[in-house]
């Protein structure tokens, strides 16, 4: 649990964020749930009791952990060859970082994470569905992602000769959801039902990450252990000790002194945790006109500017006077302490910048905007596509309002980023394609070398369910570039009216709206077949 703090130019913002958590005892606070230290609305206090089951988790899945154990046996034991979990954001980027950390022991099923409704990457994750076993991870039980993969994994089940499709099928879901009563009257083969006042992105050491753990065979006692270890510690009153609340206003202090962009720094084995820090951060602190914006998976030589704060695991690079946090060497087995520390370190964020870090507030504008999209396929047939601004070798280019009042033509795009902006590139395509994953990550850093800001990289729909947050409720420093291309082949939907596919671009171009309402600046690159030069190219003729 060692950490040492090297403040530099923040110092005295820092001493301001330990002594207000000092003088409202949040640690006591936060253990107690003495929801007056959060505000005096009695509705806002409602909202954040709802959502403070977190701080129990270990001691709620302790005594579970025999039946997670016997569960995992049994599948191992059963035949089946792969176990692929259909969720979308705090339901799948646990789970995604213990299989990236940790990979699958020896003798169980492989393990897929799918958390895309792109055609490929359903394709590729229902390539074994006959034997294949399928966890339905939606704390709400209704969201529309997991709910289409989970109709296509059905009719390929069936497809596949196996008549009573739902004993294939595992349900993570709170009490009382639709998901619950469906799991318990078509016969899933097993439920968990996760206590319902654990948020989604706060939800890894809960079933929605546990019950993944034990079917990847890794050891569940001890992420359990390190997790109980961290939350000892983050008891400590004086936040200058406790590693959560020392996080949590570094990163606090950070944001009020202009230095919102934190720089996350991982060894490789580690890397896919920016992924989960990544949502818990950005959507919960992303509202109200202000927010941390997460920066991770960085090659290293990209320029640093004085809006940063960088959290590291045992880094040798120089940093100078650039604001940091370094922590003790990140061990793989004590991932269950680090869900722990961030998780507090955002709530106390949250306290000292004034806001609820367990709502979101602007995730539902763009469900609402693709539901009114999906409306309107469904009774025209086609969805309503803005016309473009202008097109290179046949790809769409289409500014956003905000964009084109202060570059007229999209080529000119990246002249709109300003000092202390952030460029997020947000791909609607398949995020295993090695050829694609290539280039988006070369132009992330082309984008953060030419413009000397920081450069996020994100995958639709995941991040609509993470940074889209922050995006739209965030500060107005995000210079957004969307990219979708025409799928081919395309998949339909069974029982839908829509494809894979036309849910794929109705997501894209209701996130394209929500920020259009939000007044940010956004271009959208669509393109007419799926290739990763031709996406290079473009994109070129843009830096």
């Amino acid at each position: 649990m060692t950490f040492a703090i090297h403040p530099g130019p923040i110092h005295a913002a820092l001493d301001e964020a330990y002594r207000r958590l000092e003088e409202c005892r949040f640690a006591d606070a936060l253990w107690s749930r003495r929801l007056d230290v959060w505000s005096a609305d009695p509705a806002v206090q409602q909202k954040i009791a709802n959502r403070l089951g977190w701080l129990e988790a270990v001691a709620f899945v302790m005594p579970r952990l025999p039946r997670l154990r016997a569960f995992a046996e049994s599948v191992r034991t059963s035949g089946i060859t792969d176990v692929v979990l259909l969720g979308m954001g705090g339901s799948s980027l646990a789970p995604e970082v213990l299989r990236a950390v940790f990979g699958v022991a020896r003798g169980f099923p492989r393990f897929h994470v799918l958390d895309s409704v792109d055609p490929d990457a359903v394709r590729a994750a229902m390539a074994r569905a006959g034997s294949s076993l399928f966890i339905l991870a939606s704390k709400s039980g209704s969201t529309i992602e997991p709910n289409v993969m989970a109709i296509e994994a059905e009719w390929r089940l069936r497809e596949a000769g196996v008549w009573e499709p739902w004993s294939r099928f595992v349900a993570i879901t709170d009490e009382g959801t639709a998901l619950h009563m469906r799991a318990t009257s078509s016969g899933f083969r097993e439920t968990f039902v996760n206590p319902a006042d654990i948020g989604g992105r706060y939800s890894a050491l809960s079933f929605f990450g546990l019950v993944p753990a034990a079917l990847m065979g890794i050891d569940v006692d001890a992420l359990v252990l390190s997790g109980r270890a961290m939350s000892d510690a983050c008891r400590d009153g004086d936040p200058r000790r406790n590693p959560g609340l020392a996080l949590g206003a570094l990163m606090a202090a950070g944001a009020r002194s202009g230095r919102n962009k934190l720089t996350l720094v991982l060894p490789p084995r580690l890397r896919r945790f920016g992924l989960w820090v990544e949502q818990l951060v950005a959507e919960s602190t992303g509202k109200q006109g202000q927010g941390v914006v997460p920066v991770t998976g960085e090659a290293g030589d990209e320029p640093i500017g004085e809006d940063r704060v960088v959290v590291a695991f045992d880094i040798t690079r120089e940093w100078g006077e650039t604001p940091r946090l370094v922590l003790e060497p990140a061990r793989p087995g004590g991932l269950g302490g680090e869900f722990f520390r961030w998780e507090v370190a955002t709530a106390a964020a949250g306290l000292l910048l004034g806001i609820n870090p367990f709502d979101e507030p602007n995730v539902q504008q763009a469900k609402d905007a693709t539901r009114a999209l999906l409306e309107t396929y469904s009774a025209q047939g086609r969805l309503p596509v803005p016309e473009p601004d202008a097109a290179i070798e046949r790809v769409r280019l289409t500014l956003s309002p905000a964009a084109r009042k202060a570059a007229e033509d999209p080529r000119a795009f990246l002249t709109l980023v300003r000092p202390s902006d952030y460029v997020a590139l947000l791909a609607f395509l398949p995020p295993d394609h090695e050829g694609f994953a290539r280039v988006l990550e070369d132009i992330r850093h082309e984008v953060a070398m030419k413009t000397g800001c920081a450069a996020t990289l994100g995958y639709g729909p995941r991040y609509l369910h993470s940074t889209g947050q922050l995006h739209k409720g965030g500060p107005d420093s995000g210079v957004f570039l969307i990219v979708t291309a025409d799928p081919s082949p395309d998949l339909p939907i069974p029982a839908e009216p829509y494809s894979f596919g036309v849910l794929e671009l109705a997501q894209a171009l209701g996130d394209f709206e929500s920020l259009n309402r939000a007044g940010r600046r956004a271009l959208h690159l669509h393109m007419p077949s799926r290739d990763p030069h031709l996406l290079r190219r473009v994109c070129q003729s843009l830096l």
